[in-house]
């Protein structure tokens, strides 16, 4: 048991300025966090026993699934990551440190390099497969905005995961193992966290899934369908692309004079024709070389999916002095008599008596059909999806919600292994490269997720299997040796049953104690009092119920115990 009296805690009743999310301030207001810097966060014993909490329910569940527990370095050395190019690629968000002597480091933002490090040293045999290997460790990124405490901080806890296969059945049961892990462990920790289709990113790959908890707060957009249950991140989500009213071939394609007018809403105005009868041209560069986009006039290009499009390559936008050596001038550009590759959202495909661009300034082109005048190099899906859109599997309206990451699965193939010379020998002894999947658990994101769905006005509502501790005794009387006996009576029989319980033995009035035992949160609270004891017992009631049971000293282990299964 502990004692308030003998507890680094200190509650405050008002959240500092730079708290902005209800989780962040709770936290800090509950005295589970202290800010040391931005994005730098001291855990304190409370939240430091909760954390642990779910740290262990994610070694459980690892376990579980075959998982080993390992423990790598944070600082990696550079040429680890100059094997598989992220050295450059990683860009400012990745701590670079020089030793005396200014040999290069890492501090790790993520751990792809190390692991198939340790593979490639130590997986030589396909008796050796399949293997996964984790560890819990604390990660770095040198985020542009810290913000919403341990939600994007510099610092934070991960556990990561990877598997290493002979081939891609088998790496597809591992992600199976570790995906149906992640829905263990989450709903074990209490978050209600839904699965959704996610874009690789930096990690790469080829498949992924993000484990969201939907959110007020949330950062990321995801893509729900309420009546078949898709979901996607909004970088990664398709629609059902709805027949566009496009006419049939009316005519060749001719110039018509749009002077001043550079944007599809101020062309369409101009032209007095539908949004949708115009054709949204950009030029971005793709590693460097120069590509052309096509999207309907009312929607967005997604660089991400026409990265993925183009095989991973970077997207970046081009300048207005490659847009007029490729194109023409901005404003003006279409894809009829150009030389570069073109793509097209798959939305566009029969697009007839459009407009696009005319590549000469103030002109654009009427009449246009895109399979006649333009080369098309091919129709992809490339727009970003926006609520209203429809479900790729059902057809009816997508609703977008906000949502926050606390989890990722990753399927990764070869594409660390093979840069890094990661094989093994078959059973022909051929050697073959490893086929990986990675699996991460943002740990202390989850710790602040947790608070963030678990609250109300008057504080954190902790599920029991993460509480800092199950049961708040509240000590009305602690001069009584009466009521102090019969406290610490119940306190040594519920620990006795495995139930955690802190004990706020303060000479504080009883609206303050009942204030903070809100605020902290804990599953069940407990009235030890005078008044109460002589009515019959102890005031119990989980931190949800507004009326308490009262219970006879005899009866109130057993009773809480009881109560506590139901949380």
């Amino acid at each position: 048991m502990m004692r308030w009296t003998q507890a680094l805690l200190n509650t405050l009743r008002e959240a500092p300025q730079d708290a902005e999310i209800v989780s962040h301030k709770l936290m800090i207001r509950a005295g589970m966090l202290r800010k040391l810097g931005g994005g730098l966060y001291t855990y304190l014993p409370l939240g430091m026993r909760a954390l642990r909490k779910v740290e262990a329910i994610v070694r459980e569940e690892m376990e579980r699934a075959g998982a080993q527990e390992t423990l790598f370095p944070i600082l990696q050395p550079a040429e680890l990551w100059r094997q598989t190019g992220r050295w450059e690629t990683m860009g400012p968000g990745m701590f670079r440190v020089q030793d005396r002597k200014e040999a290069w480091y890492v501090l790790a933002p993520t751990a792809e390099e190390a692991f198939t490090a340790l593979a490639k040293s130590e997986i030589s045999s396909y008796r050796q497969l399949p293997c996964i290997i984790y560890q819990m460790q604390d990660k770095f990124r040198d985020e542009i905005r810290p913000r919403f405490g341990l939600i994007r901080g510099k610092e934070f806890i991960m556990k990561d995961a990877y598997s290493f296969d002979a081939d891609e059945a088998g790496a597809d049961r591992s992600y199976k193992a570790m995906y149906d892990a992640y829905v263990r462990i989450f709903k074990r920790v209490g978050l209600a966290a839904k699965p959704v289709e996610a874009d690789t990113g930096d990690i790469g790959g080829n498949f992924s899934h993000e484990f969201m908890v939907f959110a007020a707060s949330g950062e990321d957009g995801i893509l729900d369908c309420a009546a078949c249950g898709y979901a996607a991140n909004q970088e990664r989500a398709e629609r059902k692309a709805p027949a566009q009213p496009y006419g049939q071939e009316n005519g060749a394609a001719e110039a018509v004079a749009t002077p001043g007018q550079h944007t599809c809403e101020e062309v369409a105005a101009f032209l007095k024709c539908p949004i949708g009868q115009i054709v949204k041209s950009l030029v971005v560069l793709a590693d460097g070389e120069p590509v052309m986009a096509l999207v309907p006039g009312d929607r967005e290009l997604s660089e991400t999916k026409l990265r993925r499009v183009l095989g991973g390559k970077k997207i970046e936008a081009a300048d207005e002095e490659m847009v007029q050596k490729v194109a023409g001038p901005c404003g003006s550009i279409g894809p009829v008599g150009v030389s570069i590759p073109v793509y097209a959202d798959k939305a566009l495909e029969g697009a007839a008596d459009v407009f696009v661009g005319a590549n000469r300034e103030g002109f654009h082109l009427a009449h246009v059909s895109l399979a006649r005048d333009a080369k098309i190099t091919a129709y992809e899906d490339l727009v970003t999806v926006r609520e209203g859109d429809l479900c790729p599997k059902c057809g009816r309206p997508l609703e977008i919600r906000r949502g926050t990451e606390v989890g990722q699965c990753f399927k990764l193939g070869t594409k660390y292994s093979k840069a890094m010379g990661a094989t093994f020998l078959d059973e022909t002894g051929t050697p073959r490269t490893l086929t990986m999947g990675c699996y991460g658990i943002g740990v202390s994101r989850t710790l602040q997720a947790i608070v963030e769905q678990s609250n109300d006005e008057n504080g954190i509502i902790w599920p029991a299997s993460v509480a800092p501790y199950q049961v708040a005794l509240l000590l009305l009387d602690p001069d009584s040796p009466e009521v102090t006996a019969k406290a610490e009576a119940l306190a040594a029989e519920l620990e006795a049953r495995g139930i955690d319980v802190f004990m706020d033995d303060r000479a504080e009035r009883p609206g303050v104690k009942f204030k903070d035992a809100d605020l902290i949160g804990l599953p069940v609270r407990v009235v030890a009092g005078a008044k109460g004891l002589a009515k019959g017992g102890f005031e119990v009631r989980r931190r949800t119920d507004k009326d308490s049971a009262v219970i006879a000293p005899e009866a109130a282990a057993e009773a809480i115990a009881q109560l506590l299964q139901t949380l």
